[in-house]
């Protein structure tokens, strides 16, 4: 393995250990010996089946901190992926196997970039901080949001924050995210009356009843998003009713939908708005509100300058700030206060079959880290 990158040998390790969620795998394990060496103070912190830690070196402000999970979601078959999914396989430059780019190989490339930037300045300002969760792809019950209310407790506070998520594009740094959209998600029930099909007088057909009012959640302007938010987003991913017979009217419809929301609007207004096209309606009615997420942003800043900076200076590329895509740990860091970007792989293979990322991509994001850690704690 002599001729590989350090980055890349990390990489492949993390890659072979099978760390289906919630499972850690020994993954921590190997960053947390690796980080001790570097002086940092380990605190192990254990909820439940989910295994996370928080590493923190140093004890002055600023506190600059790389988050990250080590889980990663099932292969699906397996015999569906060219090389084995945890036999991590390098081919034509790429690496392939489950969680190169999501996101093994963002933490191979920040644990070599520490590596490096604490060898060069041992005595940096301020302090390095990782926070890393094993639950990140799964429930997210008991990984980074307890991690925060730990932190919380004790006024523990994070200035910077990057999170090694897969975020680039086309090319490495081409990307940032600066925010996610909030993530409001209902399960919706709307009753009428069981019968018979050919004796519509006797039913009320929950189906035909909800319809209009879904033609008017799918087509009401939530709102018209803002500079860095696109417009808010309903989507309906379900609709289950019926008895399993094709003679009668079932007595209700489920309905299964989701917001993706901007900063322009709140989830208490989302529930106002859908509560009020429900009843205009005269529908019967319940809904179960999961709210995953708020939305939050990282605007200009420290942070962002310094990403930016660093993706200049290293691929000569300036970088685009996004909002885009799912949700991600970083909404339950950025409610501390904490400036948040998450910089990482390009995301075009995530979570299928066949994931895989550039061996060149990754170190070309070492050097990008290392270059935010000059930047943001060396004078």
């Amino acid at each position: 393995m002599s001729h590989l990158s350090p980055t890349t040998e990390l990489a492949m390790d993390l890659i072979s250990r099978r760390s289906v969620t919630p499972e850690d795998a020994g993954c921590q394990d190997l960053m947390i010996s690796r980080l001790e060496k570097m002086g940092f103070k380990i605190e192990r912190l254990q909820f439940e089946e989910v295994s996370n830690f928080w590493a923190r070196r140093g004890n002055e402000g600023p506190l600059f901190c790389f988050a990250g999970h080590t889980d990663v979601v099932p292969s699906g078959p397996e015999e569906r992926w060219t090389y084995p999914p945890f036999e991590p396989t390098i081919h034509e430059g790429m690496l392939h196997g489950r969680g190169a780019a999501d996101m093994k190989g963002g933490i191979a490339a920040f644990m070599v970039a520490l590596e490096r930037f604490i060898d060069h300045h041992p005595d940096h300002k301020g302090s390095i901080a990782l926070l890393i969760t094993s639950d990140e792809e799964g429930p997210f019950i008991n990984g980074t949001t307890r991690v925060v209310d730990h932190l919380e407790a004790r006024n523990e506070k994070i200035d910077y924050c990057v999170l090694g998520e897969p975020s680039s594009t086309t090319k490495v740094g081409d990307a940032i995210k600066n925010g996610r959209r909030g993530s409001l998600s209902g399960s919706l029930v709307v009753r009428g009356k069981q019968g018979h099909v050919a004796y519509p007088h006797l039913v009320k057909n929950p189906i035909h009843l909800a319809a209009p009012a879904l033609a008017e959640l799918s087509g009401e302007v939530w709102d018209e998003g803002n500079e860095f938010f696109p417009p808010t987003s309903f989507q309906i991913s379900n609709i289950r009713a019926g008895t399993g017979a094709t003679n009668v009217v079932p007595g209700h419809v489920d309905i299964e939908f989701n917001f993706r929301f901007s900063t322009e609007v709140t989830a208490d207004e989302l529930k106002a708005r859908v509560r009020d096209i429900l009843d205009k309606h005269g529908l019967e009615w319940d809904i179960d509100w999961t709210l995953s997420g708020n939305p939050f942003l990282t605007a200009a800043g420290s942070l962002v300058e310094a990403s930016q900076q660093a993706i200049k200076a290293v691929t000569g590329i300036d970088t685009e700030l996004s909002t885009s895509g799912g949700t991600s740990d970083g909404r339950f860091i950025a409610p501390t206060g904490a400036q948040v970007v998450e910089l990482g792989p390009i995301n075009a293979t995530i979570h299928q079959v066949n994931e895989r990322v550039s061996v060149k991509d990754l170190d070309t994001l070492t050097d990008i880290y290392e270059n935010i850690l000059a930047r943001l704690l060396t004078e």
